[in-house]
């Protein structure tokens, strides 16, 4: 299964990467790791297993399991692909259309992820497609454009991150 970015932050630091691979229209940006932990899953912890509890005998006497690190160091990463989509208004003015790239892009994903390394994925539209080429905001012909592009992109993601010496 493929997560979704959902955080700005993990968008932020996922785009300040160069492209992995990009196109005339789309760009894909990868980061290895796991998205950050939401404030709502820090709320969830009981309070006692974050302050830890004074003996009553020794003030020095802190009571240590179930306290976690200040700097909240996550666990060994989990192996899974968590995918962002960045398609502005100013690029795809319908709905209709914005929600066809989405849905190109999600599907050319899936049928990619068993050959793309896990970690952060953002595909980003960073142009828009020819009106006058495309005149419905979701034609036939738009959705396998996009279609086609997209999984053009991921395919060469799947080989630039086969080749040694490439960051994953």
């Amino acid at each position: 299964m493929i997560g979704r970015i959902v955080r700005p932050a993990d968008f932020e630091r996922v785009l300040a990467t160069s492209p992995r691979s990009r196109s005339a229209h789309f760009a894909v940006h990868h980061v290895a790791g796991m998205p950050s932990r939401a404030r709502a899953a820090l709320a969830t912890v009981p309070a006692e297993s974050v302050v830890p509890a004074l003996s009553p005998e020794l003030s020095t006497g802190l009571h240590q399991h179930g306290a976690h690190p200040v700097d909240e160091s996550k666990p060994a990463a989990i192996p899974g692909h968590w995918l962002g989509l960045v398609v502005p208004k100013r690029h795809a003015k319908r709905a209709v259309t914005r929600n066809l790239i989405k849905r190109q892009i999600r599907a050319a994903m899936a049928s990619h992820a068993a050959a793309l390394p896990g970690g952060l994925w953002v595909v980003r539209l960073k142009q828009p497609f020819d009106r006058k080429q495309f005149v419905s905001p979701a034609s036939d012909q738009l959705q396998q454009a996009a279609h086609a592009e997209v999984a053009t992109l991921f395919a060469r993601a799947v080989v630039a991150s086969a080749i040694p010496g490439r960051p994953a």
